[in-house]
């Protein structure tokens, strides 16, 4: 663990910084997944709101 002295001998115990990288773009294929998530999450909650909406409307 790293640890600095400080004026006096005090010990202090820092995280270790993890390293940086530089993000790279999504790939055609992660773009089509993510394309193809989206349209299934909004399908998947339009479906949810009807349900609820006719599930209200009967009672």
């Amino acid at each position: 663990m790293p640890y600095t002295n400080e004026e006096g001998g005090l010990l202090n115990n820092f995280a270790r910084e993890p390293k940086i990288y530089q993000a790279e773009p999504p790939s055609e294929g992660q773009k089509r997944t993510y394309l193809l998530l989206g349209i299934v999450a909004t399908v998947l909650v339009g479906g949810l709101i009807l349900v609820a909406f006719f599930v209200s409307k009967s009672s």
